[in-house]
């Protein structure tokens, strides 16, 4: 999406939306790549009233309706239950801001479609562990976000990008993108393309077990990264998660996995050293004593024993994605340099192999954890 919006289009967007006061400013917030952030301060009773106003990029996420219709129905279940723990449903989860006329979002004349949320005052993001407690902190947030959503019916949430995390559908893709080779750069990729062909037997392994039934459907975030936590300011506490556009059906070890691949990884995702890449056991070690504190025994044992799969299937599938990205031509991945999604997917697969490596010490780690 283009990020120029005429400043009447976004004034007719404020508009559309019961605000508390008036609108005295409004400025691009934030870093997201993925929808038009700004923020909006209003003026109301001597006081500032702020907002979070967003573009949604209906380019990735087809169905706005259906993704505020998540976004909300979420939203509104964790303010209720965090009202009966008595806490602050006004800091500890988002709200949606309705429309004038009762809507969850507002689509304009250009078909742009806009949502608000207040603002959280006084919280941060951090974008990458700077010490064990706040990687702690972030993995109770995201299990105590499994917990309270433990009895939500997730068949009734829609799924806003299809098949999102359905493995076996990533790595078809993938074959096909070797395939195709629309480029010809399958000979520079080889090695990488042998590594994710031999394990095709595990993109089934979670997935033939929820299709069994044995492991459960719950309400999964699906974009578990450290800077979609927010931070109380005061406290240095994991207070809010945010970014909920990926909110979907899925399963646990899908946020579990997606925690560990960013944030337990000794590297930077697109690191070309690869000597530099691998698991830190320690912080694997943080973060699953921080998630099952988080979920407070609302995992069952399965998924419990599982989670190291999860590390591993989601680095594994996002390496695929990353691959077949670069044999298409990188069409979907930004890129800022030659081979960038190569590196990436190499990166990933140096990080399964770790994992595949130390997965003895893993399984004890959950092991001791879960006596």
């Amino acid at each position: 999406m283009s990020q120029i919006i005429a400043p009447e289009t976004i004034d007719n967007a404020i508009a559309a939306f019961c605000l508390e006061g008036s609108p005295r400013s409004v400025r691009p917030h934030g870093n997201g790549h993925i929808n038009d952030t700004f923020l909006v301060i209003c003026d109301h009773a001597g006081a500032e009233k702020k907002y979070i106003l967003q573009r949604m990029n209906h380019s990735i996420f087809r169905n706005p309706q259906a993704l505020m219709e998540n976004v909300a129905g979420v939203t509104s279940y964790l303010q209720k239950k965090i009202k009966e723990r008595n806490g602050d449903p006004h800091r500890e989860t988002l709200s949606v801001v309705k429309t004038k006329n009762g809507e969850n979002y507002f689509e304009d004349n250009l078909h742009n479609f806009w949502r608000v949320f207040p603002f959280i005052d006084n919280t941060f993001c951090l974008e990458k562990v700077e010490n064990d407690r706040d990687f702690y902190d972030c993995a109770v947030a995201f299990g105590d976000f499994q917990r309270q959503l433990a009895d939500y019916p997730a068949e009734t949430l829609h799924e806003t990008i299809p098949r999102f995390h359905y493995t076996p559908s990533r790595f078809q893709d993938f074959k096909k993108a070797v395939a195709d080779d629309a480029l010809g750069r399958a000979a520079s990729a080889q090695p990488e393309i042998e590594f994710a062909l031999a394990r095709e037997a595990d993109t089934h392994a979670l997935t033939d077990l929820l299709e069994k039934g044995e492991l459960p459907l719950r309400v999964t975030h699906n974009d578990t990264k450290l800077n979609n936590i927010l931070f109380d300011n005061d406290t240095r506490k994991a207070l809010c998660v945010i970014d909920l556009d990926t909110v979907m059906p899925g399963l646990s070890l899908y946020d579990f996995g997606d925690s560990i691949r960013t944030g337990a990884n000794t590297g930077a995702e697109d690191e070309t050293d690869l000597s530099k890449i691998g698991l830190n056991l320690s912080l694997f070690e943080t973060f699953t004593e921080g998630f099952l504190k988080g979920c407070a025994g609302s995992l069952t044992p399965l998924e419990v024993k599982l989670l190291p799969m999860g590390a591993k299937l989601m680095t594994y599938e996002c390496g695929i994605r990353f691959l077949a990205d670069y044999l298409e031509g990188d069409v979907y991945f930004k890129i800022h340099r030659e081979n960038h999604n190569l590196d990436r997917a190499r990166t990933q697969f140096e990080l399964v192999a770790d994992m595949e490596r130390k997965w003895d010490e893993m399984a004890a780690i959950i092991d001791r954890l879960n006596q």
